[in-house]
């Protein structure tokens, strides 16, 4: 199993980033053995259109699941489309203490965009 998560640096022990479109890496992990691949984000610095970018970039990787702070709608349709379950991160500060919670079964599982249309947050 592997699941990507948004990331603010490319370690286990990183603060995640609640962006989707606009984080500054995506974690490839295997949430029992913790193997790791980080990549930077192709869309971070888009000037528009990262979600969707962002999307197909995670979606191409096939995870299992994807965790993030927020899918704005056309990230969301985009993974959607592609089959992939999206997780929030809720209350999770770490990557270390998501992959704990989604072991646990403790993330919220979405069924729509957690963004509404139009909401850009550009690195702010």
């Amino acid at each position: 199993m592997k699941i990507i998560l948004t990331s603010s640096s490319a370690s286990i022990e990183a603060n995640i980033d609640p962006r989707f479109g606009r984080a500054a890496y995506f974690l490839e992990i295997d949430p029992q053995s913790l193997d790791l691949t980080a990549y930077p984000n192709p869309a971070a610095g888009s000037g528009g259109g990262a979600g969707v970018r962002a999307a197909q970039f995670v979606s191409e990787k096939s995870p299992d699941a994807v965790i993030s702070g927020n899918f704005g709608p056309n990230a969301f349709q985009t993974i959607q489309a592609a089959s992939i379950p999206m997780y929030l991160y809720g209350s999770c500060q770490t990557i270390r203490q998501a992959i704990d919670s989604f072991n646990a079964g403790q993330l919220e599982k979405i069924g729509s965009a957690s963004l509404n249309e139009g909401y850009h947050n550009h690195g702010r």
